[in-house]
């Protein structure tokens, strides 16, 4: 972000972290005790809320960082529960005959349009629109605001008799449902938590540090080229969850694992992008790291979904999408350990950790699925 110090966009980062945990952690199971509906609309406002708010702050850091803590409460509670809606959605009584593969797909495929489509729009405009600290976040909260239309007459999704006392939770029941439940603990933590920092540590390879890494080769399309390298990342990602089912059925379960081996590959190929600059060489790697996001992240949810029950959906997708985030501090680490060693060092001991996350999965699939 031009004209702050590394430290101050630091700072901004972990204010939309703070924004996040709370909006993970509470949105689920909230939207699992009032519906769906309800959560998802006060998630879009928070958006509007925070667009505006940056803004009209963008040259302060308080704002900034005001608004960077409402952007993290709008992404996370969007995404937990927007997942759990689109996937009741897609089922009985609202649809006929959707297998749990697919709704696992369509809610996937809907947040990664939404992460490309954004990351294209933003960063074509903040390079050559006019008033580029302004006119990306007014794009923003009017395609918010046209949202709200469907999204209100959108149908809710969880029965009535979970909101039969008023639709009001109390903290007892929250804390309730915000524990993962026993039955799926060992399968939740055996295999979908060592995996699921690599739909974000994939995607941020992608679209932070290689962006980076050729920075010296792109003159004064930075920004432009950082966008492309995101999309291209995010393309992939949404043009492979369709065959994820098919890679399911081809590895006999085990599609993480060939999500997990597109993250090695593309974390070699960044490191040779470290060893050596190139545009065409870092355009492959972010693809290579879309196909990776978008395998994960619907195998992941496959799992998460096949393990939940409708009391529990929403709790479960809410640890499950902040196990995905911890991927996000990916660049900040390597920025932390830059003195220790060669960035390509650096990135090859990130391929290795890919590796003991593979191993740790593959152990926990030997394992009988939850029942």
């Amino acid at each position: 972000m031009e004209g702050y110090s590394a430290v101050v966009v630091d700072l901004f980062f972990g204010f939309y972290v703070v924004g996040l945990v709370p909006g993970f952690l509470l949105a689920g199971p909230l939207s699992d005790l009032v519906g769906r509906k309800r959560p998802t609309v006060v998630a879009v406002v928070l958006g509007m809320a925070a667009s505006a708010v940056l803004a009209v702050g963008s040259g302060g850091v308080v704002l900034m960082c005001a608004g960077r803590f409402l952007a993290g409460l709008s992404v996370a509670a969007a995404m937990v529960v927007g997942t759990s809606w689109v996937k009741e959605l897609s089922a009985e009584p609202f649809e006929d005959g959707a297998d749990p593969a697919r709704r696992a797909r369509r809610a996937a495929l809907v947040l990664t349009a939404g992460f490309g489509l954004g990351a294209g729009v933003s960063g074509a405009l903040a390079q050559w629109g006019p008033v580029p600290t302004v006119l990306p976040y007014a794009v923003q909260s009017t395609l918010a605001l046209l949202s709200l239309v469907p999204l209100l007459r959108a149908p809710e999704t969880r029965p009535a008799r979970a909101r039969a006392a008023g639709g009001r939770p109390s903290p007892s029941g929250l804390l309730a449902d915000l524990r993962v439940p026993p039955r799926a603990r060992a399968r939740f933590l055996g295999v979908v938590l060592p995996a699921a920092p690599w739909v974000f540590g994939a995607a941020a390879l992608a679209y932070a540090v290689t962006p980076a890494l050729v920075a010296g080769r792109t003159g004064g399309l930075a920004i432009a080229t950082a966008a492309l390298l995101c999309v291209v990342g995010l393309a992939l990602g949404a043009l492979v969850q369709p065959w994820v089912p098919r890679l399911g059925t081809l590895t006999g379960g085990r599609q993480l694992l060939v999500g997990l081996a597109a993250a090695l590959v593309g974390a070699l190929l960044t490191a040779l992008v470290a060893a050596s600059p190139s545009v065409p060489l870092a355009l492959l790697a972010a693809a290579v790291l879309g196909l990776a996001y978008g395998v994960v992240l619907v195998a992941g949810l496959v799992e998460v979904q096949a393990m939940a029950t409708s009391r529990d959906l929403g709790a479960l997708t809410g640890w499950y999408y902040s196990a995905t985030y911890l991927g996000f501090l990916l660049p900040e680490a390597l920025s932390l350990a830059a003195g220790a060693a060669p960035a390509a060092v650096l990135l090859l001991g990130v391929a290795g950790l890919v590796v003991l996350s593979a191993v740790a999965v593959a152990a926990g699939l030997r394992r009988p699925a939850a029942g």
